[in-house]
C-alpha cells in the first residue's frame, strides 16, 4: 500500500478510537470515572504516550537516514558519472563509443527517475542495464602507454563504483517500516485517543483539538511512510545532481 492508504487507514483508526471514546464518556456512569480512576487511567495512558513517543521518534529517525542516504548516493554517483566522462575525455577520441553509451545510459536513467510531466509517477530505482556495455567498452579499449593504461583502470575502477553504487538503491528501494512495528504504534495510538475522548469533556474546543491531533499523528505516519520513498514520494530527492551531470557530459 501506498502512503496515502496507510495515512488514511491510520487516521480512520485514530478517530474511531477518539469517537469511541467519546461515546463512552456519555454512556458510562459516573461513579465508574471517579477522580481515582482517572489518575490510573492517565499513569496507564501516560505510560503508552511516551512509548509512543519513543517509536514514533525512531520511526522518523530511520527514515530520514533512509532518506538522506538515498540523496548522499544518488550525489555520489552524479559526481562519480562526470569524473568517469573526464578520464574517457583523457584517454583518448577511441572513447567517444563509450562516453555516448554513458550519456545515453544517464538519460535514460533521468527520464526513468523523473518522468517529465508525469510528476510523482516514478519511484524505483531501475535495474542497471547499460552499465555492463560501457564497461566492455571501456575493457575493450587497447592503451599505448602507460598514462591510458592508468586511465583505463581507473575508468574501469569507477564503472564498477557506479554498478555497485545503481545494485544499492535497487535494493534499499524495497525498504519500508516493519509492519509490526506500524501495527503497534497505531494499536496505542488508538488506545491513547480513545482515553482521551473517555476523559475529555465533550466540548467544542476540545473536540477540535481532538481533531487536530488526529491530523498531527496522522502527518506525522504518512511523512514517516513518504521518507521511504524518495523518488516517487511527495518529499522527493533532488534530480539536479544528475541533471548537472549530464548537462557536462560530451563537454
Amino acid at each position: 500500500m501506498d502512503s496515502v492508504t496507510i495515512t488514511l487507514i491510520v487516521f480512520a483508526c485514530v478517530a474511531g478510537a477518539t469517537l469511541i471514546g467519546l461515546f463512552l464518556n456519555a454512556v458510562v456512569p459516573s461513579q465508574q470515572l471517579s477522580s481515582d480512576s482517572k489518575d490510573t487511567v492517565k499513569l496507564g495512558i501516560g505510560l503508552i504516550g511516551t512509548m509512543t513517543a519513543i517509536l514514533l521518534g525512531l520511526l522518523i529517525a530511520s527514515a530520514k537516514s533512509f532518506y538522506d542516504t538515498q540523496n548522499t548516493e544518488l550525489t555520489e554517483m552524479s559526481a562519480k558519472v562526470i569524473l568517469l566522462d573526464r578520464i574517457l575525455v583523457h584517454y583518448g577520441p577511441e572513447t567517444k563509443e563509450a562516453r555516448d553509451l554513458l550519456h545515453t545510459a544517464v538519460s535514460r536513467l533521468l527520464d526513468a527517475m523523473w518522468p517529465q510531466g508525469r510528476p510523482g509517477i516514478s519511484g524505483a530505482v531501475p535495474a542497471p542495464g547499460g552499465g555492463e556495455i560501457i564497461y566492455d567498452k571501456i575493457q575493450e579499449l587497447s592503451p599505448t602507454n602507460d598514462a591510458q593504461r592508468f586511465l583505463q583502470n581507473q575508468a574501469l575502477s569507477i564503472a564498477i563504483d557506479l554498478a555497485k553504487t545503481r545494485w544499492l538503491m535497487l535494493q534499499q528501494a524495497h525498504s519500508s517500516v516493519s509492519p509490526p512495528l506500524l501495527v503497534v504504534l497505531v494499536f496505542w495510538l488508538t488506545l491513547i485517543f480513545c482515553s482521551f475522548g473517555l476523559l475529555a469533556p465533550r466540548t467544542p474546543i476540545v473536540i477540535a483539538t481532538l481533531c487536530l491531533c488526529t491530523l498531527s499523528v496522522s502527518a506525522a505516519i504518512f511523512l514517516v511512510m513518504d521518507l521511504y520513498d524518495p523518488f516517487g514520494g511527495v518529499v522527493r530527492v533532488s534530480s539536479t545532481p544528475l541533471r548537472t551531470a549530464l548537462a557536462h557530459l560530451g563537454k
